[in-house]
């Protein structure tokens, strides 16, 4: 069990050193990675440059640095501003709206940004004062933002989706292609469950409607912000062109399989950039100068992103030359545990790792291995993958929490203290419950 030891000591290095010593996870992935070798004997250096190498020529890396500097890029260019006006413009003026516009705000963010802590800086830099405005406690205003943050992890295409499909372990089970529609379905009911919380967060607090002042009139947000909507219509261009009739009548027009040669995972970020720079055109540099300084001012995203993701496949592969899967899938399945009991198990394992480490650290050291063990167990892998991403989104929502809870405490100006319990409550059960309920077919997807 030799896979299973490597794996205490890859968490063990992981959990210390972002908790304990309280250095960034991006150090933590490496020294976990280099504490996995050892375990993999005398062919250590080997495997290691291996693991390392096929990482750092991984395709899915290079798009998750096109998906953050993207979202850069829009919130630069002043696409999500308008796109939150709009948003304001259609249901601020309801009793709560704010917190609708918050909720609603995120789930649409989270289909474009994929980061929890930008999604939460984003929406709760505009969306937390005007619900202290509408009388709703700050530390409620706050457990609200941290919560919805992670639906930027259970819709297509977030980081943590990119590690899981290309890990070593599950990525022969599935591709982006069959797990793009489910992973959207999932994302749904996750939203689900958000608006339910919104509405008894409404209900209790007595919100009252957002005065007109805080909000653009509508014929001025749709004229300013209607086109914003395109980003997701845009996102749809590279599955058409690489599915169903599609794809097959390009195929024999080309002569060669439209399917391989055109990597969707590349190309999406690559239109929405597209896409959001010609939104925000008004708003980008103009001369080369200012294109460098905003290239520059953007750096230090890529850096805790690229080395978390970069390391976070190397410990996969590494992980994976240990016999890890198959030794954890053949312990769990001798503990012969009925599917539903099984989910539980592996879902209250990825959310205490979820914890301490971001969601995609998280898939990296637990993810994958909880969807093997749900595949070994019958469970359709598409289905596993979706309800494990769903376990990985609680990044905020356990203590000690994430980056998402410090920025929406930080901006609302409360103690992270007193979300913790709501946070639990109403993020973390309910989403550990959604999972399980998707991983045994009740909820489909």
């Amino acid at each position: 069990m030799i896979g299973i030891w490597a794996l205490g000591a890859y968490l063990a290095v992981i959990l210390l050193w972002t908790t304990l010593f309280k250095r960034s996870v991006g150090e933590a992935m490496i020294l976990g990675f280099v504490a996995v070798l050892p375990f993999t004997g005398s062919a250590a250096l080997q495997v290691g440059w291996s693991a390392f190498y096929s990482a750092m020529t991984d395709e899915i890396v290079y798009a998750t640095m096109a998906f953050v500097f993207m979202g850069y890029l829009l919130d630069k260019a002043g696409v999500l501003d308008r796109l939150i006006d709009l948003l304001n413009s259609l249901i601020g003026g309801m009793k709560g709206g704010p917190a609708w516009v918050s909720t609603v705000a995120s789930a649409s963010l989270g289909g474009v940004v994929h980061n929890q802590a930008a999604i939460a800086a984003t929406v709760g830099s505009v969306t937390i004062p005007w619900m202290e405005k509408s009388r709703l406690d700050k530390a409620s205003a706050a457990t609200l933002v941290a919560g919805n943050a992670g639906m930027g992890i259970t819709f297509p295409f977030s980081a943590s989706m990119f590690v899981l499909v290309g890990s070593a372990t599950v990525g022969p089970m599935l591709d982006v292609n069959s797990l793009f529609l489910p992973l959207l379905i999932g994302g749904l009911w996750c939203f689900l469950h958000r608006l339910i919380v919104t509405w008894l967060a409404i209900r209790r607090s007595g919100m009252e409607p957002l005065d007109a002042a805080h909000r653009l009139p509508f014929r001025t947000a749709v004229r300013q912000g209607w086109a914003t909507l395109l980003l997701f219509a845009v996102v749809a261009v590279p599955l058409i062109i690489t599915s169903g009739a599609i794809a097959t009548a390009l195929s024999d027009w080309t002569g060669s399989d439209v399917t391989k040669a055109l990597s969707v995972i590349v190309w999406i970020p690559v239109v929405l950039i597209l896409t959001g720079a010609l939104l925000g055109w008004n708003r980008l540099p103009r001369s080369g100068r200012d294109w460098w300084a905003m290239l520059r001012d953007s750096a230090p995203r890529f850096g805790v992103v690229g080395v978390t993701v970069l390391f976070a496949f190397a410990g996969a592969n590494a992980l994976a030359a240990t016999g890890l899967p198959k030794q954890m899938t053949a312990l769990l399945t001798q503990l012969n545990l009925p599917v539903w009991m099984l989910a539980i198990l592996i879902g209250m394992i990825v959310i205490a790792v979820a914890a301490p480490l971001s969601a995609t650290a998280t898939m990296a050291a637990v993810g994958t291995v909880g969807v093997a063990t749900l595949v070994a167990a019958g469970v359709p892998a598409t289905t596993a993958a979706v309800a494990v991403l769903i376990f990985s989104s609680c990044e905020a929502a356990v203590p000690p929490g994430g980056a998402p809870l410090y920025v929406a405490c930080g901006i609302a100006d409360v103690n992270p203290l007193k979300t913790f319990v709501r946070l639990f409550t109403h993020y973390a059960l309910p989403l550990l419950g959604i999972g399980v309920l998707v991983a045994i077919g009740v909820l489909p997807i």
